[in-house]
């Protein structure tokens, strides 16, 4: 195997300290072509589709990838904007808006996104933060909940990337955040002033990414996970019971998922004579195809051509305030050891620490004398 060269190793040169956000991915543009690239690398991936290869292939590249692309295209230019895809726009907005909140706390960090499928991917995110200096890099997959699909492949990636690197940087990683304190009290944050807005509907669903049922049965924790998010956000919110209610979206194949599915619950929910639900997706950290597109659109004309009379879909957190906030106490507390203060404050703790090491060296000087 081939290691990869390094930049020239600088003997008492600074070791910076760096954190990579990943999330999913998008396509590079709403295009077929586009759309049949990235779905090809998707789905290839045997921790998403845990089929063996030799099944899985000819269906893959010959059936999905010639049809799937068209349709996922179209869906995808009516939530494209000027600046590109919104789960990008969003990813990149929260790698500065982090960066500049642990400044303003004292950590200089090299903070830098990258997308599991697509554009930029973690092998260059990585290769780009080793050739600023990086020497000590913690993951955080922007996936609240653990899932084997979604956080270890992250892992996956990065640890293929390591396996070529000639020099490894340290590497920490983030699981699963779903019960974090700062995370939950920003979702609750954000559907009060939701409420504050629109005034409060008669169901507020939690529409989760579903995974194929096997996966909990395997003993993938999502499921569960998921579920505590909700419970904790219930009570952060002082919900009464039977207001709140978990689903899962996006099915894909003919497996059963985990359920309830989402559309057809809110099917349901009109013709039981709900007349408002308000939709909100915790599970994603940045609005994208499936929050804006299969929630805000496709789930909003399905409960209402039910019968439904008002439907509202919350914004994901994106780059909150609060939000951002709570991924700097997170990220700290995984960083905990390594050095990220800034410069300036650095040399003062070295300095209070030479201080002190002077003062302990005279004492004992002086207990000798």
């Amino acid at each position: 195997m081939a290691y990869r060269p390094e930049p020239p190793y600088r003997h008492g040169s600074a070791e910076r300290v760096a954190l990579l956000l990943v999330n999913l991915g998008t396509p590079d543009a709403p295009t077929p072509a586009a759309l049949r690239r990235y779905l090809g690398e998707f789905l290839a991936d045997p921790r998403v589709v845990e089929i063996p290869r030799l099944a899985w292939w000819p269906i893959l590249h010959g059936v999905i990838l010639r049809v799937r692309p068209a349709k996922s295209a179209a869906k995808y230019a009516s939530i494209w904007t000027d600046e590109g895809s919104p789960l990008a726009v969003w990813t990149f907005r929260q790698a500065q808006a982090l960066q500049q909140v642990l400044a303003g706390r004292g950590h200089a960090l090299l903070v830098r996104a990258a997308m599991r499928y697509g554009s930029p991917s973690i092998p260059s995110a990585l290769d780009a933060l080793r050739a600023d200096g990086a020497t000590r890099v913690l993951v955080l997959p922007m996936y609240p909940q653990y899932a084997a699909a979604t956080t270890a492949s992250v892992g996956d990636r990065v640890m293929q990337w390591a396996q070529r690197a000639r020099r490894v940087p340290e590497l920490r990683f983030v699981g699963a955040w779903h019960d974090d304190a700062g995370y939950v009290a920003a979702l609750a944050s954000r559907v009060r002033e939701h409420w504050a807005a629109h005034g409060r509907p008669d169901r507020l669903v939690l529409s989760f990414h579903g995974l194929p049922h096997r996966s909990l049965e395997l003993g993938d924790p999502y499921h569960c996970q998921c579920h505590r998010t909700a419970r904790l956000l219930g009570e952060a919110l002082d919900l009464p019971g039977g207001m709140l209610q978990v689903t899962f979206q996006s099915r894909f194949g003919r497996a059963r998922w985990l359920e309830p599915y989402t559309e057809p619950t809110l099917i349901a929910l009109a013709r039981q004579g709900i007349g408002r639900v308000d939709v909100m997706c915790p599970g994603f950290t940045a609005d994208c195809l499936e929050t804006l597109e299969e929630i805000a659109q496709e789930a909003r004309e399905a409960f209402l051509g039910a019968g439904g009379r008002e439907f509202r879909y919350i914004d994901c957190l994106n780059a909150r305030t609060d939000f951002i906030d709570a991924l700097a106490t997170l990220s700290l507390r995984h960083l905990h050891g390594w050095p990220t203060a800034a410069p300036a404050e650095a040399d003062a703790v070295a300095a209070a620490a030479e201080r002190a090491r002077q003062r302990e060296l005279a004492l004992a000087m002086g207990a000798s004398d």
